[in-house]
């Protein structure tokens, strides 16, 4: 287009040309320093306009709503609990009354808290070995074909074997100390470990993998960034389930041979019928199994809020 001035225009007067018109237009739309932008909110996401904004009364609502199912199955296991040992309808020295396993925690809290401690550090250190040991084995049959033909048959053959028959070999091998027990853990919650990074690592989109190579990113860089985060969510799932397995492995040992631990407590409250202390060590028991899967719950939290399992923001959200 030729933006020559008209003929009829005077000399000296300028002229507004297309050029000039455009430039004007991108500035009448250009929006002013610090003010929002339209586009920004929908970049974001719906979770950069949410962060932030849930009060803290909308949280405890939600915790609520998600907890009242849960706490009534409690109470109403509880209630027949309550029951039968009110109407005598089993035997006391089988299913003794809540006040009386109550009264024996009250009682004996000092015993039953140090051998707590004792099966809590033996399943945290079994349950942290067998997750290092079991990504670093997840690791080495992903990238070695070799050594997955050759190992994993290996696997699943230990993982058959009843954990309890070897229990007194780790005795006679290891002694009565916490090793047999830690060990024990190990090997009970080693194979979801396994399972589930081997799935996670595999779970990658192929894509994003030849993307990486392109792009020249290294081995070690690709899984560093593509491979590791993407299986997290499955790497998660089996840890979860180790946790509460570590308790059982930890549990069994102490069976076989020990002199502490809730194990050990079980055998002697066993021994002499003694109801309210065995209910005692058995809800003890199952306390140092939830406290854990929580810990393992809020580091999955942590660690992928951006999955899709995470957008319930509770681990019991009802549907």
């Amino acid at each position: 287009m030729n933006d020559a001035p008209s003929p009829d225009v005077p000399p000296g007067t300028r002229t507004t040309t297309m050029e000039d018109r455009t430039m004007t237009t991108a500035q009448d739309v250009r929006p002013a320093p610090g003010a929002a932008r339209p586009h920004d909110a929908a970049a974001r996401g719906p979770r950069a306009r949410d962060r932030g904004t849930t009060p803290l009364g909308a949280r405890l609502v939600a915790l609520a709503a998600a907890s009242w199912r849960p706490a009534l199955v409690l109470l109403a296991l509880f209630g027949v609990w309550w029951f039968v040992a009110w109407r005598e309808l089993v035997p006391a020295y089988l299913v003794p009354s809540p006040g009386a396993v109550w009264d024996t925690m009250v009682a004996d809290w000092a015993m039953l808290l140090e051998h707590t401690w004792v099966t809590t550090m033996e399943t945290v250190v079994g349950f942290v070995l067998a997750a290092v040991i079991g990504v670093a084995t997840a690791v080495v049959l992903v990238y070695s074909p070799t050594a997955e033909k050759s190992l994993y048959p290996l696997i699943l053959f230990a993982q058959v074997i009843p954990k309890i028959a070897i229990a007194p070999i780790l005795v006679v091998w290891f002694g009565f100390g916490a090793t047999p027990k830690i060990v024990l853990a190990v090997l009970i919650a080693f194979f979801p470990v396994v399972v589930s990074a081997v799935a996670g690592l595999r779970s990658i989109d192929p894509e994003l993998l030849e993307m990486s190579a392109t792009m020249g990113a290294s081995r070690w860089r690709t899984f560093r960034k593509i491979r590791f985060p993407g299986s997290l969510p499955q790497l998660m799932s089996g840890l979860k389930v180790a946790v509460t397995l570590a308790v059982v492995g930890a549990v069994v040992g102490e069976f076989v041979g020990a002199d502490r631990g809730l194990g050990y407590v079980l055998l002697l409250a066993s021994g002499n019928l003694d109801a309210p202390l065995l209910f005692a060590d058995l809800i003890l028991m199952s306390l140092i199994g939830v406290v854990l899967f929580l810990l393992v719950e809020l580091l999955e939290r942590l660690l992928i809020p951006w999955h899709a399992s995470r957008r319930g923001n509770l681990v019991l959200a009802a549907s």
